[in-house]
């Protein structure tokens, strides 16, 4: 089994990079390790079943995973979802980073790319790398839930817009607003766990080797604005689709309407003329050349007096 990447940190914040196996001797006394593991490369999964206790080693293994919070014998069983950043794929359908934190070390495992994980590694190569354990996860959910909440703002920019089309135009793109509907419903999908399980983090006395960080609590309660905000927005999406069902039903009914009262005009005058077209002896005016005038200006007399007649008894 070959990490990702692996490195020693050190209390002052340094890191040292691991390479040629030296992930498997123990951590360091002082400070502790990363190892950041990818699930589809080889022996990785008997990797962890030989070096994690049994219920981490096989949950952290699992093919479908959910966010969770387990303080179990041993150490801390973290389970989080990011953003998708992943070339052609859909940011909504979003990756999985188990975490395992027991004194000495942390292991993360993904099995597709999580730039949260590669943001750490950029800092912690430049010297900036979290003091301690809490600080790392502390650092690691921060990153993962800040990309979250530019999706949602970039959410509620988009239904912003939409409404506004809506309210100043009468405009809506349904093209526009389903595929965003469904993006705005899987995102909450995974953020409403993933919400329990921050707070659930933040509310562990002793979370993880003993360190108290009151970050934790501020990461958590981020994600409870983050699932606050898309429950919003979701109510947002369906008001607006509520509305333009109610214009769009009041013009079919406009429409309805005007084309009943066309009908009514005209059905007296389609059964005079029909009455009149008949090819039958004894038809008055048959041989009269005034015949047809007469005919016709009784036609629009009785369309003019059909519409003051409407009219009169407030149909129109």
């Amino acid at each position: 089994m070959t990490p990702i990447y692996a490195y020693d940190i050190a209390p002052d914040a340094t890191a040292r990079a691991l390479v040629d196996g030296a992930w498997d001797s123990p951590p360091p006394d002082d400070g502790y390790r990363w190892l950041h593991l990818d699930l589809t490369r080889p022996d990785t999964e008997h990797w962890l079943a030989r070096n994690l206790p049994d219920i981490p080693g096989r949950a952290m293994a699992a093919t479908e995973t959910r966010p969770r919070c387990d303080a179990l014998p041993g150490g801390l069983m973290l389970n989080l979802r990011a953003i998708n950043l992943n070339a052609g794929a859909d940011q909504v359908d979003m990756v999985s980073l188990r975490i395992w934190v027991d004194a000495r070390q942390v292991i993360t495992v993904r099995r597709r790319k999580v730039f949260a994980a590669e943001t750490l590694r950029d800092r912690i190569e430049q010297g900036g790398a979290p003091v301690d354990l809490v600080a790392f996860v502390d650092v690691l959910a921060d990153l993962i839930v800040d990309r979250i909440e530019d999706v949602a703002l970039d959410y509620e920019d988009r239904i912003d817009a939409l409404e506004e089309d809506v309210h100043e135009q009468e405009v809506l793109s349904h093209d526009a607003l389903g595929p965003l509907r469904r993006r705005v419903i899987k995102l909450r999908r995974y953020c409403g766990p993933q919400r329990e399980a921050l707070l659930r983090l933040a509310r562990l006395e002793q979370p993880i080797a003993a360190v108290a960080h009151p970050q934790l609590a501020e990461i958590a309660n981020r994600m409870v604005r983050v699932v606050e905000e898309l429950d919003s927005l979701r109510d947002r999406i369906a008001a607006l689709h509520d509305h333009m069902a109610g214009v769009l039903s009041a013009q079919h009914s406009r429409n309805s309407y005007a084309l009943s009262v066309v009908a009514a005009v005209f059905l007296p005058l389609g059964f005079l003329t029909g009455l009149f077209g008949v090819n039958i002896a004894g038809m008055p005016g048959t041989g009269w050349a005034w015949a047809f005038p007469v005919f016709a200006a009784i036609n629009v007399a009785v369309a003019v007096g059909l519409f003051f007649l409407f009219r009169a008894i407030r149909w129109i």
